[in-house]
């Protein structure tokens, strides 16, 4: 039994040697095509939201307004709120980049994807740099799992300075609200954050203030890629 495992776990180890170049290779592609795109937002929120919902509709306005201001949208490519940002980057004729990850329960990226913005990747963590690299502000609007998985991780490298600061905009009071209420009542009062750690971040219902909370930020500080490495 124990040779046997000592084979399997040799054979994981070629396996990896190989999987690291297909690693490298997501971040070398992504690399040079995000470097072309230029100052961008990036917009997280559920991939189940319908068109007919407000935050779907919401989603879009902002990304249009975005758009109109000279930043282009960077969304994971999919359904819901990543598609209602893509397609209000197309109204707004501004760039509509979309980094769709390979999901078996998922199909492919949405239509408003421009064709030549379109990065495909296997694993979450190039993707997630990405996101965060090319980014001159986050806007999270209503998520499950994966956008609060994205939130605190934003939130983490800004607080511990692996990234510039930059504009984070919470879209949705009703919806964000509780979360925010437990970290300055439970987190804070814990000792577990600092009360410094609440300026990071800002929370809105109104399309036109998240424009004015990233063009505020910029009046003083340039638009460049954010991730330290």
């Amino acid at each position: 039994m124990v040779k046997k495992k000592e084979k399997d776990w040799q054979g994981l180890r070629a396996d990896s040697s190989w999987r690291m170049f297909k690693i490298m290779s997501e971040f070398v592609d992504g690399f040079e095509k995000m470097e072309a795109f230029g100052p961008c937002v990036s917009i997280f929120g559920s991939a189940r939201t319908k068109p007919t919902q407000k935050h779907y509709k919401l989603a879009e306005q902002v990304s249009e307004r975005l758009t109109k201001e000279g930043y282009g949208i960077i969304t994971g490519g999919g359904p819901g709120i990543m598609e209602a940002g893509n397609k209000g980057a197309q109204k707004g004729k501004g760039k509509s980049v979309g980094l769709h990850i390979e999901l078996e329960h998922e199909g492919g990226w949405n239509k408003y994807v421009d064709t030549d913005k379109l990065l495909v990747f296997k694993y979450f963590f190039a993707r997630k740099v990405m996101f965060i690299r090319y980014a001159q502000a986050f806007v999270f609007m209503p998520g499950g799992f994966g956008t609060m998985d994205e939130v605190f991780e934003v939130i983490t490298l800004i607080q511990t300075g692996k990234i510039d600061r930059v504009p984070i905009v919470f879209f949705g009071k009703d919806y964000w609200s509780g979360l925010l209420e437990w970290i300055k009542s439970t987190m804070l009062e814990e000792g577990n954050i600092s009360a410094k750690d609440l300026d990071l971040f800002e929370i809105t219902d109104d399309p036109e203030q998240v424009v004015k909370v990233i063009n505020k930020f910029y009046k003083k500080k340039a638009l460049t890629p954010n991730m330290r490495l």
